[in-house]
C-alpha cells in the first residue's frame, strides 16, 4: 500500500498542473538547454517553477528517497543506491507547451530497485489523470469525474491498430513500420504519458519511438500505469525498461502495447532494426 505516496504525488501533480496552465495562459519565453544527452532542447520557466513545486513537496514528505526531476541536477551513484527514486517530469512534451497544442503532461514515478511502483501522469490541458500503484490496478479521471478503471483492449489484428507516434518527434523510418507491420493509421499525439494513456484507455494498441533519446522522467510514470492496465513496455529489443542505472538515457528506444500483439511487434520490428542500423547497447 502506498496511499501517502499516491496522495502526495497526485497533490503535487495537481498544484503544478495549475502553476502550468496559468504560465500557459499568459505565455512564456523559451530557452534552450543542454540535456543530459548533450542534445540541445527547450525548456521553459514553466518547467522549472513546476520542477521546484514537486521537488520540494517530494522532499519534505520522503527525505529518504532520492528526488529527481528533468530539471535538477542528478547524482547518479547516490540515486543507484538509493532504495527508492522518484522521476519527475514537470512537462513532458514541452513542444506542446510551447506551440499551445494542449499535449503535455506533468507526470511523477516512484521506483522501488529499479522498477517503476507507482505513477501519476496528468494532462492539465485536457484535466485528464491517470495513475497507478503497482498491484493495484490504473484509473483515470476527466474532468474531475468518477474514477474510472483502466483496462487495455485484446486486439490481436494489426491490420485494425492505430500506432501512436511523436507529433514534434516522428522519425520518417515510422511510415516504413506502418506498411511492414500493416496497420491501419496512425495517431500523432504530444508527450509519452499521453501516448501511453492512448493504449490504455483502447484508444490505440501500439506506441513505438525509435530514438534513443528518451529519459527514464518520461517512461517511468506512464510504465507503471499501462503495465497495471494490463499493457507492456520494453524498448525496441523486448528487454524491459529498468530504472537503476547510472545514465537515465533509454538507448534502446520504446515499445508499448496492450500486451497480447507485443511480442509479435517485437519480432516483426527485428528484420527492420537490422536495415535501420539499430543494435541493443549495453547499460551501466
Amino acid at each position: 500500500m502506498l496511499d501517502l505516496e499516491l496522495a502526495t504525488a497526485t497533490d503535487l501533480a495537481r498544484k503544478a498542473s495549475l502553476l502550468v496552465l496559468d504560465y500557459y495562459n499568459k505565455g512564456v519565453k523559451t530557452q534552450q538547454k543542454i540535456g543530459v544527452d548533450n542534445f540541445t532542447e527547450p525548456v521553459t520557466v514553466a518547467d522549472k517553477a513546476a520542477s521546484r513545486l514537486i521537488v520540494d513537496g517530494l522532499n519534505a514528505t520522503f527525505n529518504d528517497d532520492f528526488v529527481l526531476s528533468e530539471e535538477e541536477q542528478d547524482i547518479p551513484l547516490e540515486r543507484v543506491e538509493t532504495g527508492r527514486v522518484w522521476m519527475i517530469d514537470p512537462i513532458d512534451g514541452t513542444w506542446g507547451f510551447i506551440k499551445k497544442d494542449g499535449d503535455f503532461a506533468v507526470q511523477i514515478g516512484l521506483i522501488e530497485d529499479g522498477d517503476p511502483i507507482l505513477g501519476v501522469v496528468l494532462l492539465p490541458f485536457y484535466d485528464v489523470l491517470y495513475w497507478a500503484v503497482k498491484g493495484e490496478g490504473a484509473f483515470m479521471t476527466r474532468d474531475g469525474g468518477r474514477p474510472e478503471k483502466l483496462n487495455v483492449s485484446a486486439n490481436t489484428d494489426f491490420r485494425k491498430i492505430d500506432l501512436a507516434v511523436s507529433r514534434n518527434h516522428r522519425s520518417p523510418k515510422i511510415g516504413r513500420i506502418k506498411r511492414d507491420f500493416g496497420l491501419r493509421s496512425e495517431i500523432q499525439r504530444g508527450s509519452v504519458g499521453i501516448k501511453m494513456g492512448l493504449i490504455a484507455e483502447r484508444c490505440s494498441d501500439l506506441y513505438i519511438h525509435l530514438s534513443p533519446r528518451t529519459k527514464f522522467w518520461d517512461t517511468c510514470g506512464p510504465q507503471i500505469i499501462l503495465e497495471e492496465a494490463g499493457g507492456r513496455v520494453t524498448d525496441l529489443f523486448g528487454s524491459r525498461i529498468r530504472y537503476g542505472h547510472r545514465d537515465v538515457q533509454n538507448h534502446g528506444g520504446v515499445v508499448a502495447s496492450n500486451g497480447v500483439i507485443h511480442d509479435q511487434a517485437i519480432k516483426r520490428l527485428r528484420p527492420l532494426l537490422e536495415e535501420f542500423g539499430r543494435v541493443s547497447a549495453a547499460r551501466s
